[in-house]
């Protein structure tokens, strides 16, 4: 077993004793928020973890690697990333009982950074998550309609005819497209902010302030109504078409390691700051467990869920297509309704071309293959929105079924935002960037507005675009760096036996064999593995996104196109700022320390000289 550990001068003066600990928790009775209850904070863990990245996040990266074959990389990652990570986390937290800055600067004071690039991801993936829950307030405002506005086309100006965009994709993909984003044709296009979205923006950032301005006090009780809904889609066969082949994929399995981070909420800082409001001897090991098994079976869960409709909108289509061909073979042959079948339909080709060759060649049939409705469906940030609107329109009292849906979606990112803003705020007293004196009210209020304003870039034309390539990178790259960090520093420079005598004055035991091996070696290994490779492939080949296009020759396909130039730029900065933070800031201290001891060496010899002087020195130095 490996037991490397780095010199850490210093340490046991920056960290209360385990007597020392139970001594704190009593004074801070009074001056620092704690759970009412254990339910609360299991319920607000849950909630933050449980969001709308299993429903909204997960499904779409499972579609962008090859469907149901993500989710083995997924589980792999969960069990060897992201339960160690979880646990570490809890544990650190309430044994040092700070925020996620305050945490690692007292682990050793160069690791600050690791906290600021964890402050820095939760405000960058805050900006766009909000966003996500606008998108979630505009249908749920417009579910208060019978029939819902999804679930059908409107007529053009003519009043002749459906609109051409609809008529060529489908109801709920022009909704979510052209009357929800309005959405332009590449990223370079910006367009408009369209008011409906700032409305809806507006609304969102305001809940949360005043969600937030509350406390961790009341942060578990929103949860309460949520987790105990289930709203049961699965109505149509299970239909999860694998590519197998996206397993040798780099990109696969980083998205893979990244969506463990982002789903668990690992490496925002949130965690920490919530398991720090505990008791000295909360079972962390065991909340760990439990919330991991919650937030996987979710997650799988939300994922068969949308592909068994993505199943049955494939077959929708499939019989749509096959209709249509027997429509036109029987017009053109005059054949009898009925006579000609899915099942017989080849058969009845043959005998149409025998019987009138030229007739059968002037027809123009549709190409049908399961598959590749399948593989053609739905991609991209919208595709929960599709898919689950579009299963709602068939239920029975669709308008009532689709407001619970929203309300529930609205709920889980909600609580997800409170450990985003818990990971901005605490971080930010630590550091003393705002003074004491200053009212949290005032504080939140500022980040909220701050990135209120900055999330515009979201509700332009371009908006879409734009949330994809945040998530992309601000949402992943920088999740892998500060986790690795994270691991390396509890068990190479806090070090792996002192983490052991903790874990067993809070819990009562030791950690297993599992966390041994986990922490010290198999999680950073994979992290570092997953890291080289991306990094490998991803510089030898271009940057793409998907753009919706109605003059696309393949329309309603989304047309894969080469981001600008410039744009390169952004994602430096969304992946960069928060990764660099880590070095960055430890050089900076490295710098600093080394200037300070060059001083005291100056200002002790002048001190020196000066006492030699007036013959006071009695030895010398």
């Amino acid at each position: 077993m490996v037991k490397l550990q780095l010199p850490n001068p210093g340490l046991e003066d920056r960290i209360p004793s385990h007597s020392e600990l139970e001594v704190l928790e009593t004074e801070e009775a009074d001056s620092r928020p704690k759970w009412d209850n254990k339910a609360q904070y299991m319920l607000t863990c849950v909630g933050f973890c449980v969001g709308l990245g299993n429903v909204w996040r997960f499904p779409y990266l499972c579609q962008s690697h090859g469907g149901g074959a993500f989710m083995i990389p997924f589980l792999i990652l969960l069990v060897l990333e992201g339960i160690p990570l979880l646990h570490l986390e809890f544990a650190i937290g309430q044994r040092l009982r700070k925020g996620s800055v305050g945490v690692w600067s007292s682990i050793h004071p160069t690791l600050k950074g690791v906290g600021i690039a964890a402050m820095f991801v939760s405000f960058l993936v805050g900006l766009y998550y909000n966003t996500i829950i606008a998108w979630v307030m505009w249908y749920f405002f417009n579910s208060f309609q019978e029939p819902l506005p999804w679930s059908s086309c409107p007529l053009n100006d003519n009043r002749t005819d459906y609109i051409e965009e609809c008529a060529k994709s489908s109801p709920v993909d022009f909704f979510w497209y052209r009357e929800t984003l309005n959405i332009s044709t590449s990223i370079d296009n910006s367009g408009t902010i369209q008011w409906w979205l700032l409305l809806c923006l507006t609304c969102a950032w305001g809940v949360l302030y005043v969600c937030t301005i509350r406390g961790i006090e009341t942060t578990g009780k929103v949860l309460y109504f949520v987790l105990t809904y289930l709203l049961t889609f699965f109505k149509n066969a299970v239909c999860l078409m694998s590519q197998v082949n996206e397993l040798a994929n780099p990109v696969t399995w980083l998205d893979a390691g990244a969506q463990v981070f982002y789903s668990f909420s690992l490496a925002f800082g949130g965690l920490i700051s919530f398991s720090s409001y505990n008791s000295v001897h909360n079972n962390c090991e065991k909340d760990a467990l439990i919330i991991s098994v919650i937030n996987g079976f979710t997650s799988i869960y939300a994922a068969t869920v949308i592909y068994s409709i993505i199943g049955f909108r494939a077959t929708e289509r499939y019989d749509d297509c096959f209709d249509k061909n027997i429509l036109t073979l029987m017009n053109a042959f005059d054949l009898p309704e009925g006579n000609v079948t899915q099942d017989n339909f080849e058969q009845m080709q043959q005998l149409c071309n025998m019987t009138d060759p030229m007739t059968f060649a002037s027809l123009k049939f549709e190409t049908c293959n399961l598959e590749s409705f399948l593989n053609d469906g739905v991609e991209g940030t919208g595709l929960a929105f599709i898919v689950f609107t579009e299963a709602i329109t068939k239920m029975p009292v669709s308008p009532l079924w689709s407001i619970l849906f929203f309300i529930m979606l609205f709920c889980l990112g909600l609580s997800s935002m409170f450990g985003n803003m818990e990971g901005v705020l605490v971080p930010l007293q630590d550091l003393k960037i705002i003074p004491p004196k200053v009212p949290k009210e005032l504080v939140t209020g500022l980040i909220c507005v701050g990135s209120y304003l900055i999330a515009f870039i979201f509700v332009l034309n371009s908006g879409n675009y734009w949330l994809a390539l945040f998530d992309s990178f601000a949402g992943s790259i920088p999740l892998l760096i500060i986790a690795f960090f994270e691991m390396f520093s509890v068990v190479y420079i806090y070090g792996i036996d002192r983490f052991n005598k903790d874990i067993e004055f809070m819990i009562g035991h030791k950690p297993n064999i599992f966390w041994q091996v986990t922490w010290r070696v198999i999680s950073p290994l994979i992290m570092l593995v997953i890291f080289f490779f991306y990094f490998v492939v991803k510089v030898n080949e271009e940057l793409l996104y998907s753009v919706w296009d109605p003059s696309y020759e393949e329309f309603p396909k989304t047309q894969k196109v080469e981001y600008p130039g410039w744009v390169y730029a952004i994602i430096v900065i969304l992946a960069g700022v928060p990764s660099l933070a880590i070095p960055v800031f430890a050089i900076y201290k490295a710098i600093r320390n080394c200037c300070q001891k060059k001083n005291d060496r100056e200002g002790l010899m002048i001190s020196t000289s000066e006492t030699s002087v007036n013959g006071n020195l009695k030895y010398s130095v």
